[in-house]
This record gives structure tokens, C-alpha cells and sequence, in this order.
């Protein structure tokens, strides 16, 4: 049952939350028009581009990518007033528990994170493939049309190789295709050039074929065959910077598909995947440290809370960019690297909830 504390406190927390987010978008947008103002003009990007293109796909991308800490600032302003004005001290005093007090806040910040996995998950993937496409467009190219030393599982047992792959002709050249039957090599296809069709349709050109049959081999030459090879050029030029544009089905079925292949350098997207589970949990881990923290009723007031609120929200930021490093380069498990942050600031959640008054 909704007491009319906890629609007042939710209200609040909700409020706090969307106008914090509202202002701190607005500033960021001002700041962001002014950095590429110049770069806009000498691409000559159309204003609807700007405007509907990038604006419009980063505002929920800015937005939801510093959810936790919009909630936890949050969390500290109101909390800290309702302590300045002696509010928790009424409640505490009106028989109600410190744990039935935090329910109305847990309630607001488990919204707000199912929220935060609706949009990174499944809503602002799509809007990023826009927005990145202009920024590759318009602002800095950072998409490439030439792969080079492409290594991958195509089937299980048969690996492709290709020194060099032009997208722009769907050219590939020195190509080998072998295939492995318990760890031993029992074909090996090797060509010139290679080009790509329709689905998984490919053209090789110049090719030689050998077959081994345990101390015998046959050899096949010719100058063109087509052939089935599963696998795409698309495969060929996904980069980091693609994680973001994948919802959480395609992300979850490309990191299978991968590992099956046996391809490395896929941190980044496995760092986006797990990123997008723990965020709406740190979410809830902030708000509790808001509460405890912000609940007593302290001499510098609310300006003391939102000081050490902002210091704990630089730590994290700290904590989240340090231990995504290391997952990307390869240096943490990506598991533990992406939820160590959460897990560090449970403990403090949990020692500060301990020393919060009751």
C-alpha cells in the first residue's frame, strides 16, 4: 500500500531526478554546439540533420548514460533538505522505521533503473546508429572500407583467412579456407582473389585446392568457383564503436557467434553488454548511499551532502572508467571489471546505511 509519505517522497525523488536531468542536458547541449559549431559549417551539415539527426539521438544517449549519478545527486539534494527541515526526524519520531523509509526511495530508483535497461537495451541503439553515422559524416570518420589479416571460425573445424578486404568492391585478396577434422588438416583451399555475391555467395578466382587423406593428397587447380562460405563483409569491419548501435538481442547473439568463430578483440562489446545489467543495480546501490548519508541532519546542511555527493560521484565515475579499461584492454575479466564498481560502493552503501540514524 502507497502511504501518503511514500507518494510524497517518490514525487519528490522523481521530480529532483528529471529536472536535474533536463537542466544538466540542457547545459551539455549548449557546450557541445559550441565545440562543433565550426566543424558543422565546414561539412556543411543541414540544420534538420543537426537538429533531428544528432540532437535528438544524443539528448537520450547523454542522458541515460549518467542515470545513476542523476539519481544519486538527486537523492542527496531532497534528501537533505527533508533532513534541514527536520522532516526525517518527524517521520523517525512518527513510528516509522528507517527500512520502511527507504522503501518509497527504492521503489523511485528501481523505476528509474528499469527504465535506464528499456532505453540502453532495446530504444537508444537504433537512435546511436543515427547519431554516429553523422558524426562519421560530418563531424570525424572514424568508419574505414579496408580490413586487413581477417582470421575467422566460418563453420566449426574451418577457418578463412584474407590479407586484405576492399568493402568498397567486396574484394578480398590471399585467401586460404581450411578445414580441420580433430585438430588435423584435411583440406586447404587457397586463392588470388575472392568477391562477394549475395548471402554468403562468393566468387573465387584462381584458386588450388588440397586434399589430405592421411599420407595422400590430391590436388584440384581452376580459375573461378562459386562456393558457399558462411560468412559476411559486414563481419569484417565491426568495431567498438558499433557495441552501442546493437540492442541486447544482437549484442547477446554477436558475442555467441564470436566466440564460437573464436574471434578475439570483442571486450568492447562484451563491456557494453554487462554495462547494461549493472547500471540500472547501481542505480538502486546510489540511492542508498544518498539516503544514509544525506538523512542526518548535519551543521553544513545541504550544501555539505551535495559537496560529498559530488565527491563520491567523481569516485565512481573514476572507479567505472578505470575498470573499463581494463576489461577492453584485456586486463580484468569483463564480468568482474564492469560490476566492481557496484560491488565497492555496496560495501559503502552498506557501512553507511549501519552509521545512518534510525
Amino acid at each position: 500500500m502507497f502511504t501518503r509519505i511514500d507518494k510524497y517522497i517518490i514525487r519528490k525523488y522523481l521530480g529532483t531526478f528529471f529536472l536535474s536531468i533536463v537542466l544538466i542536458i540542457s547545459v551539455s547541449v549548449v557546450f557541445d554546439l559550441t565545440e562543433k559549431l565550426d566543424t558543422f559549417h565546414t561539412h556543411k551539415a543541414p540544420l534538420s540533420a543537426i537538429v533531428f539527426d544528432y540532437y535528438f539521438n544524443f539528448i537520450p544517449f547523454f542522458a541515460n548514460l549518467f542515470t545513476p549519478l542523476f539519481a544519486f545527486i538527486s537523492v542527496i539534494f531532497f534528501t537533505s533538505k527533508l533532513a534541514y527541515n527536520t522532516e526525517i526526524i518527524a517521520m523517525l519520531s512518527g513510528g516509522v522505521s528507517f527500512n520502511r523509509l527507504l522503501r518509497p526511495y527504492f521503489m523511485a530508483a528501481t523505476l528509474i533503473g528499469l527504465l535506464s535497461f528499456a532505453l540502453s537495451g532495446y530504444v537508444i541503439p537504433p537512435s546511436n546508429k543515427v547519431r554516429l553515422d553523422f558524426e562519421d559524416k560530418y563531424v570525424q570518420k572514424f568508419k574505414t572500407e579496408l580490413a586487413m589479416n581477417v582470421q575467422l571460425e566460418v563453420e566449426p573445424g574451418i577457418i578463412a583467412y584474407i590479407e586484405r578486404f576492399e568493402s568498397s568492391r567486396n574484394r578480398g585478396y590471399h585467401f586460404s579456407l581450411e578445414e580441420f577434422r580433430n585438430k588435423t588438416l584435411v583440406s586447404r583451399m587457397t586463392a588470388q582473389y575472392i568477391v562477394f555475391d549475395s548471402l554468403n555467395q562468393w566468387h573465387v578466382t584462381d584458386y588450388l585446392i588440397r586434399d589430405f587423406d592421411g599420407m595422400y593428397e590430391t590436388i584440384r587447380r581452376g580459375e573461378r568457383l562459386d562456393t558457399v562460405i558462411q560468412m559476411d563483409p559486414s563481419d569484417f569491419f565491426i568495431s567498438g564503436k558499433q557495441a552501442p548501435q546493437m540492442t541486447n538481442p544482437e549484442l547477446s547473439r554477436y558475442l555467441t557467434k564470436q566466440q564460437m568463430r573464436g574471434v578475439g578483440g570483442v571486450q568492447a562489446f562484451e563491456d557494453e553488454y554487462h554495462k547494461r545489467f549493472s547500471m540500472p543495480f547501481a542505480a538502486i546501490i546510489l540511492t542508498l548511499i544518498g539516503v544514509s548519508l544525506s538523512s542526518r541532519k548535519v551543521r553544513g546542511g545541504t550544501g555539505l551532502h551535495i559537496g560529498v555527493g559530488i565527491g563520491l560521484s567523481a569516485v565512481y565515475i573514476l572507479f567505472s572508467t578505470v575498470s573499463s579499461t581494463f576489461a577492453i584492454n584485456g586486463s580484468m575479466p569483463t564480468l568482474l571489471a564492469v560490476w566492481l564498481p557496484n560491488i565497492i560502493f555496496s560495501i559503502i552503501g552498506l557501512a553507511l546505511y549501519v552509521k545512518a540514524p534510525k
